[in-house]
């Protein structure tokens, strides 16, 4: 055989395996996101709203064949999951549950992440909070409690999940319309503040109606006053701050609400299909339903629109906690 020969079929080998080796990374490539199980970080305790949440999105992304897997990781009011979520692979299979009350973090520099970290997928909910007093409590009125919290100047407790958040902000606030001070006790979730506020182990708590209305119906505890403009839906009777005269807004509107991110370097592609996946879960009878339910409001905001919502509450946030915190914190 010629050596001209022997270099055609070296050459034909070689050009068969490129071709393989081609072949194979475009189908690689071309491989349906999501292939493998989603990891979707709760950067709380199990059992509270955000937690109750994301379960039931995972069950609905069942039924659309994706396996989405619930990861709580509590502490410092948000951040230690969310930075998990901020340093992982950006590929799409590490997502987070961003909150306002990490916005308020980001607000006074108590947190080293940036809202540059994250890729916004879709918001979740917005919730309005409530305050509620254990059920044997003798003050059946927010202006009952008003009262009691002026006549005693730094002895009220009101639990939170998390500090320096926006349920600390009304807590604060709280006092303030009283003209005194109050003691706000944070936690590490929801779930743990409804179940001291049942026990009679605080004075108050500041929490979601959807982390409450089990305890409400149950008459182990009751609400008094609303943080919004309007009274809510699902708890009529209850008056808000507002009609009652107390200004618990006196620097701008706040708003806290849920939203899922993703790491922000994921490729556009990937984002894209998360949005896909998610806006037809959350936009679904089921989903809407349940939180509607619950006290919470749904909405379709989802990529660049959400992105600027976020960034429009960090403004707010970046005014009034600097207003709010900086007597707390002397």
């Amino acid at each position: 055989m010629s050596h001209l020969n022997l270099l055609c079929r070296s050459a034909s080998r070689w050009a068969t395996v490129l071709l393989l080796a081609i072949s194979s990374h475009a189908g690689w490539a071309a491989e349906p996101f999501p292939s493998k199980e989603i990891r979707f970080i709760v950067p709380w305790n199990a059992g509270g709203s955000n937690d109750i949440a994301a379960r039931a999105l995972a069950q609905l992304l069942a039924e659309q064949g994706i396996r989405m897997v619930v990861e709580n990781v509590p502490g410092a009011t948000g951040s230690i999951g969310m930075s998990r979520v901020a340093s992982a692979t950006p590929d799409g299979y590490t997502l987070g549950m961003g909150t306002s009350s990490t916005l308020a973090l980001i607000a006074q520099n108590l947190t080293p992440l940036r809202n540059e970290q994250f890729a916004p997928i879709a918001r979740v909910t917005i919730d309005p909070l409530i305050l509620l007093v254990p059920a044997s409590s003798p003050h059946a009125t927010l202006e009952s409690f008003i009262d009691h919290v002026s006549k005693n100047n730094g002895k009220v407790s009101i639990g939170t999940p998390g500090n320096n958040n926006l349920n600390h902000i009304f807590a604060v606030m709280t006092g303030r319309a009283a003209g005194a001070e109050v003691l706000a006790v944070p936690y590490t979730g929801g779930s743990k503040v409804i179940a001291d506020l049942a026990g009679k182990q605080i004075d108050a708590a500041v929490l979601k109606p959807s982390e409450s209305k089990a305890q409400i119906d149950g008459g182990l505890v009751k609400p008094i006053g609303v943080f919004a403009n309007e009274r809510l839906q699902v708890l009529p009777n209850v008056p808000t701050f507002k009609e009652k005269g107390f200004d618990v807004f006196p620097y701008g509107p706040l708003v806290q609400m849920a939203y899922i991110v993703a790491p922000a370097a994921t490729p556009e592609a990937v984002r894209e299909r998360l949005i896909a996946i998610f806006r037809k879960a959350i936009q679904g009878d089921k989903f809407k339903t349940s939180a509607q339910q619950g006290g919470a409001v749904v909405d379709d905001l989802t990529g660049a629109a959400l992105g600027r919502e976020i960034n429009g509450v960090q403004k707010s946030l970046n005014e009034v906690g600097k207003k709010v915190f900086v007597t707390e914190k002397k």
